[in-house]
């Protein structure tokens, strides 16, 4: 069973990407990940697997002031119970460019607009694996 994963005072710079490798725990309804920057969530990431009628989708969002956003639903959905998966997250002024395994993008709005973000979690959904940012 995966736990939580946080790291602290690694920054993602604009035109960095970061790439997250992990693996679903079997059975979980969904797992989180998330880029903060102090108590507001810069990019939210629920990959839900069988939560809300079976819909399997990831759905990103950002929380800030104590509100939270817009929902967006894009993408496809490359995960599965047990097994390796792989994402990419790119910081431009404008976007959190989210690349899937399967080809597929997520266009996230920059909505806290900072260039720079340190601290990232994720939940117990999820056992990661790496973590790197070039």
């Amino acid at each position: 069973m995966g736990g939580e994963m946080m790291v602290k005072n690694m920054p993602l710079k604009l035109g960095h990407t970061l790439t997250v490798t992990g693996i679903p725990n079997a059975g979980t309804n969904h797992f989180e990940f998330y880029i903060s920057s102090g108590d507001d969530l810069a990019l939210y990431m629920d990959v839900r697997f069988n939560r809300y009628q079976d819909m399997r989708q990831v759905v990103c969002n950002s929380h800030q002031a104590g509100r939270w956003g817009a929902e967006v639903h894009q993408g496809g959905f490359p995960f599965k119970y047990n097994e390796l998966f792989k994402f990419t997250i790119t910081l431009t002024c404008q976007e959190f460019l989210v690349l899937l395994s399967d080809g597929s993008e997520i266009h996230f709005p920059n909505r806290l607009g900072a260039t720079e973000y340190k601290d990232f979690s994720s939940d117990k959904g999820v056992l990661i694996h790496s973590f790197e940012i070039n």
